[in-house]
C-alpha cells in the first residue's frame, strides 16, 4: 500500500490557545524568521452548541519562501507553540482577513484590527488594505468630503500624517482618487460660477425694474 502524499503549500494556518501557548509567543515566532500574521485574541466567540464562550485563541499564518508539508508545518508549530497539531492550507487572504475580524459576518463578535499582530517582514500594512479595499476606499473618500480635500497631494500628505494604513490603497488607486478630486473641485468652481450668474441677473433685473 503506498502511503498517500502529503499535501505541500508556502502558506498555512495554525490556530494557538492563550491558555497553553507560551508567553512569549511572538519572540518565538520572530525566531523562526517566518512571515507570519496573527488575528486578534478571539475571547469572545460564542459555542453555537452549547452557548458558552469558546476558550481564547488566535488564528495564524505562516509564509514559507518553499512549498511545506503538512508534517513539516504541523510538527514545527507543536513543538516551538504548544499548538493543535491540526493546520490548514491558507486557501484566500482575504478570507483568512474576515476570519480574522469577522469583518464579514455581523452575527459573530468583532475584532479591532489594531490588534492584528505580525513580523518577520510580513507587510501588515498591505495586507489589511488589500484585503479591506470596500471598507478603506469609503474612508477615503468620507475623508476628502469632510476634509475639503482639493488637491491630491493634499490627500497623500493627510494620510501619511494621520492613517498610513490607507496610504497603500491611495497610491494603488491614484487615477480613480485624483480624477475624485478634479470632479469635486470642478463642481465647486461651476457653482462658484453660478451663483455669481445668479446674482448679476438679480441684479439686472432689480435695475431693469427700476
Amino acid at each position: 500500500m503506498t502511503k498517500k502524499k502529503e499535501q505541500r503549500s508556502n502558506k498555512w494556518a495554525f490556530l494557538i490557545y492563550q491558555d497553553s501557548a507560551p508567553e512569549n509567543y511572538l519572540d518565538i515566532l520572530e525566531e523562526l524568521h517566518i512571515p507570519y500574521v496573527l488575528s486578534p485574541w478571539h475571547d469572545k466567540d460564542v459555542n453555537k452548541s452549547t452557548g458558552e464562550i469558546k476558550k481564547a485563541h488566535k488564528h495564524g499564518a505562516l509564509f514559507f519562501e518553499t512549498l511545506k508539508s503538512y508534517s513539516q508545518v504541523s510538527d514545527l508549530l507543536k513543538d516551538k507553540l504548544n499548538s493543535p497539531a491540526h493546520v490548514e492550507v491558507v486557501m484566500s487572504p482575504k478570507g483568512m482577513y474576515d476570519y480574522f475580524t469577522h469583518a464579514e459576518n455581523p452575527d459573530k463578535s468583532p475584532y479591532n484590527i489594531d490588534d492584528i499582530e505580525s513580523g518577520c517582514g510580513f507587510e501588515l500594512d498591505k495586507f489589511i488594505a488589500e484585503q479591506a479595499t470596500d471598507e478603506f476606499l469609503n474612508d477615503i473618500i468620507d475623508l476628502i468630503e469632510e476634509k475639503h480635500i482639493t488637491e491630491f497631494e493634499d490627500l497623500v500628505k493627510y494620510a501619511r500624517e494621520n492613517n498610513y494604513l490607507l496610504l497603500s490603497l491611495i497610491i494603488d488607486k491614484t487615477y480613480f482618487f485624483a480624477r475624485f478630486i478634479d470632479s469635486k473641485r470642478f463642481k465647486a468652481r461651476q457653482e462658484k460660477i453660478d451663483q455669481e450668474k445668479g446674482k448679476e441677473t438679480e441684479e439686472e433685473d432689480e435695475t431693469d425694474g427700476k
